[in-house]
């Protein structure tokens, strides 16, 4: 731990990078994966298991946390750490994409963004400031940038306005966030699917000298060959000494893809989302545990893992669960799914040490391709 915010690479592999961010709260290795903790929990876990995954860090949502229970209830009750019970570092998005998505009746304008609740329909308004103020009030050691993140497709205007807009929000948040001694805030690249647009906002962010940057605006639904076309544009023009964050991604095949372009950081609902919905993580790719062929299969997910969710239950008593819209199902597949995320961050981050990021990569993506156990 440091009482400063501090980045450091400590091994690179062509252009993957492991490191290591070290704040008054606790020692983030990267590359990091981020369980989602949306509202203040990670849906169907503890925070003691998340911690004993290996997770140094989560994600909080300003956006639903301002609207449930509040920030200032938060602030009031000692901050999310205590709030929550997970007293190591917490990222906090901005708020900016669930005002995008969610919000009804938005308004965008210089000043910020006017919404509608798509809780209880009551009308608030989202500046870079107050987006910083709630994320302080939350306490987060990490805070990100209010943007405007945009639907695509879209036209070409549209995004550079846009992009143009969320610099011009990055550096009133700047002021904002001024000097918070241990902690940071982040700057969000946007630009679409351009290019062009992706170099200038990541230009202009590089000399804001904030203490990191993320690359906003992609797993939106297009072909990952565009998301890492546009990653190996970007981030050889972010600062080297700091950490990239990309954010919501994603798939297991993201993850190792954008590490070795030069990730260091990522989240996504899709490990807890997924495992809600019956369907498995694995070293030997997705198990959809919805499927008949596991309702008499004694077998576990993968007898090799050290989590229980994994090795201990069969895949019949799974299939149940899940058929039978059990709690239990959701939080043993949650468990698995955030089990194998961290495993894999942990192989990446020893396969970098190693000089082996390629091999390893290689190796990992064939056992997905050899599939699961073949069905009894």
């Amino acid at each position: 731990m440091s009482e400063t915010f501090t980045f450091r690479v400590l091994a690179e592999d062509g252009a993957a990078r492991r490191g290591e961010i070290s704040m008054p709260r606790g020692t983030v290795r990267t590359p990091a994966f981020m369980p989602v903790g949306t509202g203040g929990t990670v849906k169907a876990m503890y925070m003691d298991q998340v911690r004993a995954l290996g997770s140094d860090i989560i994600l909080g949502n300003t956006y639903h946390l301002m609207l449930r229970p509040g920030a200032e209830r938060v602030a009031r009750l000692g901050g999310l750490h205590d709030f929550a019970r997970w007293p190591y570092p917490i990222l906090t998005d901005s708020g900016g994409f669930q005002v995008m998505s969610l919000a009804a009746l938005r308004k965008v304008r210089e000043k910020g963004v006017t919404f509608r609740s798509h809780v209880d329909g009551q009308v608030f308004e989202m500046s870079p400031e107050r987006s910083i103020e709630i994320q302080g009030l939350l306490d987060s050691d990490i805070q990100m940038q209010l943007d405007e993140c945009v639907r695509l497709p879209a036209a070409r205007d549209e995004v550079e306005r846009a992009m143009e807009l969320s610099l011009r929000w990055a550096e009133r948040c700047k002021a904002a966030f001024g000097d918070q001694p241990g902690k940071a805030m982040f700057g969000i690249v946007q630009g679409g699917v351009d290019l062009r647009l992706r170099a200038r906002s990541a230009s202009a962010l590089s000399t804001m000298d904030i203490k990191g940057y993320a690359v906003g605006g992609l797993a939106v639904g297009e072909p990952q060959e565009t998301m890492l076309e546009i990653l190996d544009a970007t981030c050889p023009a972010l600062p080297a000494n700091k950490p990239r964050y990309l954010m919501g991604v994603g798939t297991p095949d993201d993850i190792l893809k954008s590490v070795a372009r030069g990730i260091d950081m990522f989240d996504c609902v899709m490990p807890t989302r997924a495992g809600r919905h019956g369907l498995a993580y694995t070293r030997r790719g997705k198990v959809n545990l919805k499927n008949a062929r596991h309702a008499d299969d004694p077998r576990p997910l993968d007898e090799e893992s050290d989590c229980a969710a994994a090795r201990d239950y069969s895949r019949a008593y799974l299939h149940h669960l899940v058929k039978s819209g059990e709690a239990l199902g959701a939080m043993l597949l949650t468990w698995n799914n955030l089990a194998y995320y961290q495993s894999l961050m942990a192989d990446i981050r020893a396969a970098i040490e190693a000089g082996r990021l390629s091999e390893r990569a290689a190796e990992i993506q064939d056992e997905w391709a050899r599939g699961d156990l073949p069905a009894l």
